[in-house]
């Protein structure tokens, strides 16, 4: 029997691999207009407090696109499919285009293109999805795509469960479970995104209340973080605003649960356990965190889910 390759086309965000390919990596996020000397500084010292000179992202992108690659053949319902994985990233190399180029290269004609993100914005996921969409044309592959999986259940059962274990902590520390308060939270996006009917804070609002339900939760709220410097107004509260305005609640304990994130990288090591923890601090309060998903096998099963059915969706 003959074996034919589908290709998967795993997309993210992307990361510099090194602190000299900072100003870079940021250029180009910048589409093209390099940081001040002083817009760098703060960028590079953010990388050095979090990870000193080592770059935990792109070692998680590379684990979570090998572990995927593993699962997917693993539970292949397609028994003459290989399904062979490719990186395309949005800000770094390999870029979008380098994987289905790479794709082309290696003879693949069908694809599947998937974000390691769950939530769908046009802002976020429609631009990766557009990107890969021109050149997989140009390239002569029949690509699909999976644009969301925010209610994957074996999504929702990670994130349930990483809550409930740093909920234990809270109680074994003293804490009064039902008091601890659970801030579901997300990369922000410009508030013109619900002017246009994106689905974005929705999704979010589902998967945050599907989570609280599983783990037992009623004390949570959403709130949004690492909003872009721009002029124009970002999605708010902002999760250093929302500390505050619970400090005056008068509550001590805060689980924070980034659900918009699915690895470990600056948004989650710096906005969240320096910036956020230190502001905690402050208030005299404390701020845990839930693990982030990384290579989760329930993680990996959800992709693979969902890949298998874009690709069975003719």
């Amino acid at each position: 029997m003959t074996t034919t390759k589908i290709g998967v086309l795993v997309m993210s965000y992307g990361t510099p691999q090194s602190l000299d390919q900072v100003e870079s990596y940021y250029t180009h996020i910048r589409r093209g207009h390099p940081p001040t000397a002083e817009q760098l500084k703060e960028l590079k010292d953010r990388y050095e407090a979090i990870v000193g000179g080592v770059f935990p992202l792109r070692a998680n992108t590379d684990h979570q696109v090998a572990s995927l690659q593993e699962t997917l053949n693993r539970l292949n319902p397609h028994k003459d499919k290989q399904f062979v994985c490719y990186q395309g990233l949005k800000h770094a190399s390999p870029f979008i285009e380098d994987g289905v180029e790479a794709m082309a290269k290696d003879g693949i004609t069908e694809a599947i293109g998937i974000v390691l993100a769950p939530h769908y914005s046009v802002m976020s996921v429609g631009g990766y999805i557009k990107r890969a969409e021109a050149k997989a044309g140009e390239a002569g592959i029949a690509m699909k795509f999976v644009r969301d999986y925010h209610l994957h259940p074996k999504l929702i059962e990670a994130l349930a469960k990483r809550v409930s274990a740093k909920l234990d902590q809270f109680e074994e520390a003293g804490a009064v479970r039902d008091q601890v308060r659970v801030l579901f939270s997300a990369h922000s996006l410009p508030e013109r995104i619900l002017a246009m009917g994106d689905p974005y804070q929705d999704q979010l609002l589902a998967t945050s209340k599907a989570v609280a339900d599983q783990a037992g939760v009623t004390s949570w709220q959403f709130t949004w973080q690492s909003a872009g410097r721009t002029a124009e107004p970002w999605l708010g509260p902002d999760i250093l605003d929302t500390l505050r305005t619970l400090s005056l609640e008068q509550i001590e304990d805060v689980l924070v649960a980034p659900v918009g994130f699915v690895s470990d990288h600056l948004e989650v090591l710096y906005d969240l356990d320096i910036e956020a923890k230190a502001i905690a601090k402050e208030l005299d309060m404390r701020l845990e965190r839930i693990d982030s998903l990384n290579s989760d096998p329930l993680y990996m099963e959800t992709l693979s889910d969902v890949i298998f059915q874009a690709y069975a969706n003719n």
